[in-house]
């Protein structure tokens, strides 16, 4: 995973409704309602007998790092529903809020200057940009591809003011994100 995948999953975590069940046993007891015994250890790096354990409660403590793909498997399956229609608000009507540090590079025309340099921005995408982001997410595009569609939106509203200005910028490219937060 990315750091543009990190923004989209805490993102979608921000609108949860309900907080996830927060002992071993709830936890493994959800993950068993979607998955095999066997899926769910394979998931999180142990055997099926060792995630039966932790469901009938014989076995409670976890080493740390399985405690945290535990955890993290359930974030990723709790309230579908609720990631599902924020997803579908962001991407036909509402958009996506995109707040970065970053360096920015881009292609300009010659006389003017081209060199890289950090900003700090923060941008409401229109929804198309949100929709092009979810399906390159969906499809499990790798960072740069997804980086390049924020970059897009960056250039056409940020730094070319919806084509009002620096028409001669032809590329833009984040190159070192110190930060970035998503919120649709």
């Amino acid at each position: 995973m990315g750091e543009i995948d990190d923004a989209l999953g805490r993102a979608d975590r921000e609108h949860f409704t309900r907080e996830p069940p927060k002992t071993l046993k709830g936890r493994i007891n959800f993950l068993l309602k979607h998955l095999t015994a066997r899926q769910v250890g394979e998931e999180i790096g142990v055997t099926a007998d060792s995630v039966n354990r932790y469901r009938r409660g014989t076995r409670k403590n976890p080493p740390p790092e399985v405690a945290a793909r535990i955890e993290a498997a359930v974030r990723a399956r709790w309230q579908p529903q609720i990631r599902k229609r924020r997803r579908k608000q962001a991407a036909t009507s509402t958009g996506i809020t995109v707040e970065t540090r970053a360096r920015f590079g881009y292609t300009a025309p010659i006389g003017t200057t081209d060199d890289g340099r950090f900003r700090r921005l923060t941008i409401h995408l229109p929804p198309a940009y949100a929709q092009r982001l979810f399906d390159a997410g969906d499809q499990d595009a790798p960072d740069h591809q997804m980086r390049q569609i924020i970059a897009d939106g960056f250039r056409d509203i940020y730094f070319q003011d919806g084509g009002t200005r620096a028409t001669g910028l032809s590329d833009v490219a984040i190159n070192d994100i110190d930060y970035l937060d998503l919120d649709f």
